[in-house]
């Protein structure tokens, strides 16, 4: 089998897909970005298209602490803040400046996919560390610490990708302590942590940056729009300045320099805030939808957490099923999945699948699940 491609055209016409990990067109906000694109203009004096700081726009960075200090219920100093061009290009960015060739990373198993493949971009031998309902397993963690010790330690605490799970305070408070015991980073992948659909999660690692152990990850294109490639790096000031050394962000300014002005502007205008509400209610309801039409499908056949929050939902078959072996079957009846062996460092979890279940709307999500059904009707 081969990997899944990340980012695709439009399936087939008729063809339910809840493999796609993407949001749907109806929750892209054209109108509000055209509003914030407008303001900015309207404002903007020539010098704010120049190349622009490399750490990002300095109102930029202020609005964007002010968002996520009324988000987190806790001050965020915008000089803790980095501009990126979304979470892909801030791996990269710290797998370049944390790691050299040859050295060893700790990953959740499962974890994101396409985060492994940016590690072995860069030469890097990925470890997985096993996961529960309650997060990374630190026990194991300490377990395997005592045979080597990684360059970083790469978590999605909040609304995990694939699992939908969140960490608790307490292994997050664990991790924190090893990371400075042992002298490893984390990598906090937080891009889901604003997207819960009830109480919010524990505190972000974005939170936890007095460390200096901690690299909190976020971006705007679960929250906001995709197509702006706009994100940020959280961090304490011996990291950070190591990030602002890179040569890359020094030869080209700010890496996104006009899209941080239009969420600037999106965010001082309160657009960003009432979009992200809205999310949350159209995502609450395709939870719903989606853990409704699982109990009448496939109760018999998989076990699954019900995520709070994220993307996701993580289904778990018994060992002899391959997940991988049925996607064919799948596309021929209109619909797919995400085989659990993409989200292995090692090819595991092939008894395992991921869902998405907001590229489409409830109506569709239903009838997506009850094909799915039938996949497994041979």
């Amino acid at each position: 089998m081969s990997s899944p491609t990340a980012f695709l055209d439009q399936p087939p016409a008729g063809t339910i897909d809840l493999g796609i990990g993407q949001p749907s067109a109806d929750s892209l906000p054209l109108d509000l970005i055209r509003e914030a694109t407008e303001s900015f203009l309207t404002e903007a004096h020539p010098f704010d298209l120049t190349y622009g700081a490399t750490q990002g726009d300095q109102r930029f960075l202020e609005s964007l602490a002010g968002y996520l200090s009324e988000a987190y219920d806790t001050p965020v100093p915008p000089e803790s803040l980095c501009l990126t061009a979304g979470n892909s290009q801030a791996l990269d960015l710290i797998s370049t400046m944390f790691t050299k060739h040859g050295e060893t990373v700790f990953v959740e198993e499962p974890s994101y996919y396409l985060a492994h493949q940016i590690f072995r971009d860069h030469g890097l031998n990925i470890v997985g560390i096993p996961i529960d309902e309650n997060g990374l397993n630190i026990d194991a963690l300490e377990a395997a610490l005592a045979e080597q010790v990684p360059a970083f330690v790469y978590v999605i605490p909040s609304y995990h990708n694939p699992g939908g799970h969140c960490m608790s305070t307490e292994r997050r408070t664990r991790l924190i302590e090893l990371s400075q015991r042992h002298g490893f980073l984390i990598v906090a992948d937080e891009v889901y942590h604003l997207l819960h659909y009830g109480d919010p999660p524990p505190p972000a690692f974005g939170t936890m940056i007095e460390s200096d152990t901690v690299l909190s990850l976020g971006s705007f294109a679960k929250i906001f729009l995709p197509a702006m490639r706009l994100g940020w790096i959280q961090t304490g000031p011996g990291l950070l300045r190591r990030v602002l050394e890179n040569g890359y962000i020094n030869s080209g300014g700010s890496i996104n320099h006009y899209a941080s002005h239009v969420v600037r502007c999106a965010i001082d205008l309160g657009l960003q805030q009432a979009h992200l509400a809205k999310l949350r209610r159209t995502y609450r309801g395709r939870v719903e939808a989606m853990q409704a039409a699982l109990d009448t499908h496939f109760r018999d056949l998989a076990t699954w957490q019900r995520p709070q929050g994220g993307f996701f939902f993580w289904l778990r078959f018994d060992d002899h099923i391959d997940t991988g072996r049925l996607l064919d079957r799948a596309a021929s009846l209109e619909t797919g999945f995400t085989p659990g062996s993409a989200f292995s460092h090692d090819g595991g979890l092939k008894n395992c699948m991921r869902l998405c279940f907001t590229h489409y709307g409830e109506d569709d999500i239903r009838e997506g699940i009850a094909r799915l059904r039938t996949v497994f009707e041979q």
